[in-house]
């Protein structure tokens, strides 16, 4: 592990409150609603009363009550590749630059990072997910534009990362490469394509429309509505406009892309393969609490915790249900079920209390239902396995030696899944 990774673990340990639940005796008894019955009892049992009624239902209580609807892409949207460098990573890649205008201004712009494999039989499968202080922090790659936007700045316990009030410098390039994993993708053959979270939404806890948000306010609107969407949401809209311009492109396979985010990006990218269908493959790593694990569990981080930390995370109507997990209408497993059938993986580390790892688990397990319902094979395991022990099925799984973040061990696991439900075959 780099000095990085361990410096994001130690923050992450030292952050866990003290008054937290971490004791699994304690964990209080909960009845979790059933993701196969309509809102009126009546049961699911084919595939058809889950495509026309359950799912809308399911979608509908998430956008409603946790992440706020998020507004249809502006029609004048366009593409504009800014640099092509055919030669890139001592020749291993491709790298392209492209901006997102969203209105026929300039402004807003969203700023996208994309290499491409060099070597393989093109379209590519790619992986989608964003980045946190700027996409030249990804990879020390000297030609990526530096980013100009706010990135947020860590406590004294991560080190320099190269951001000096809030804004990047040039000592930021490649400070996240470890967790990124870029090499390590472009040489399993698939595309990555990045972009910061400043230029959607800035990873800030005012409780006010910022960014893309602010933006896209309809005329005459100063503040969202309690159900219009908080900054996870807007996390994953932005990831869909990657993928918009994905399709668009002819060295990119737009029905092969997966979406992959880790903590709170996990969460996001777990909204972002439900709402959106395109996305092939959806792997949240660690996410947690309105991630992948189960909210009546109370373990960890909770609904409480969440709005008193991070206020603008989450629409406003969900603020009503903190230290109320047993009054929302649904639970997490039924998040992960919104993915269906596509695969999904979810992963965990076993120090990482505060995503509570076995909610993980059991958010991944009771999905299983629905998966199989849609003719997969739902989830290959009863109960939770050993480290470094991965379930492979449609949904997957593991837990990982450590604490909160992604590593090397994560990245290929996943990268495994990928070539197993992603990789064209020759028989294709």
């Amino acid at each position: 592990m780099s000095d990085l990774g361990r410096k994001m673990q130690e923050m992450a340990r030292r952050a866990l409150p003290p008054d937290a639940l971490y004791d699994e005796a304690k964990v209080p008894a909960y009845e979790l609603p059933d993701a196969l019955t309509l809102s009126d009892g009546t049961p699911v049992r084919d595939a058809e009363t889950w495509w026309a009624r359950r799912r809308p239902e399911i979608l509908r209580i998430f956008e409603e009550e946790m992440f706020g609807h998020a507004p249809v892409p502006p029609d004048d949207m366009r593409f504009v590749v800014t640099s092509v460098e055919p030669k890139a990573l001592d020749g291993r890649a491709t790298r392209k630059e492209i901006s997102i205008y969203l209105t026929a201004s300039d402004t807003p712009r969203l700023d996208v990072l994309l290499y491409i494999p060099n070597g393989q039989p093109r379209p590519v499968p790619a992986f989608v997910g964003l980045n946190s202080h700027g996409n030249q922090s990804v990879h020390a790659d000297p030609g990526i534009t530096l980013y100009g936007g706010w990135v947020p700045e860590f406590p004294a316990v991560v080190g320099d990362l190269g951001v000096e009030n809030n804004r990047a410098t040039e000592r930021s390039r490649g400070v996240s490469a470890e967790m990124s994993y870029v090499e390590g993708i472009l040489a399993r053959g698939y595309a990555v394509a990045t972009m910061c979270t400043g230029d959607i939404v800035p990873d800030r806890a005012e409780p006010v429309p910022t960014g893309i948000q602010a933006a896209l306010l309809k005329p005459g609107q100063r503040q969202l509505a309690p159900n219009e969407w908080g900054t996870i949401a807007a996390w994953s809209w932005g990831m869909s406009r990657i993928l918009d311009y994905l399709v668009t492109d002819p060295d990119i396979d737009g029905s092969r892309v997966a979406v992959q985010g880790t903590s709170r990006l996990g969460k996001a990218a777990l909204w972002a393969g439900a709402v959106d269908q395109r996305f092939a493959l959806v792997i949240p790593n660690e996410s947690g609490c309105c991630g992948t694990a189960i909210s009546r569990r109370k373990y960890g981080e909770t609904f409480k915790s969440i709005n008193e930390s991070f206020p603008s995370w989450l629409c406003k109507s969900f603020h009503k249900y903190s230290e109320r997990e047993d009054e929302f209408p649904a639970d997490q497993h039924m998040l992960v079920a919104l993915v269906a059938p596509r695969p999904v993986y979810v992963a965990s580390a076993v120090d990482d209390l505060w995503c509570d790892p076995r909610g993980e688990f059991l958010g991944a397990k009771n999905a299983a239902g629905v998966y199989r319902l849609l003719g997969t094979d739902g989830f290959a395991a009863e109960e939770m396995p050993g480290l470094h022990e991965p379930i492979r099925s449609t949904i997957s799984y593991h837990i990982r030696a450590g604490g909160h973040g992604i590593m090397a061990y994560d990245w290929d696991r996943f990268l495994d899944f990928a070539d197993s439900h992603m990789v064209r075959r020759t028989t294709d």
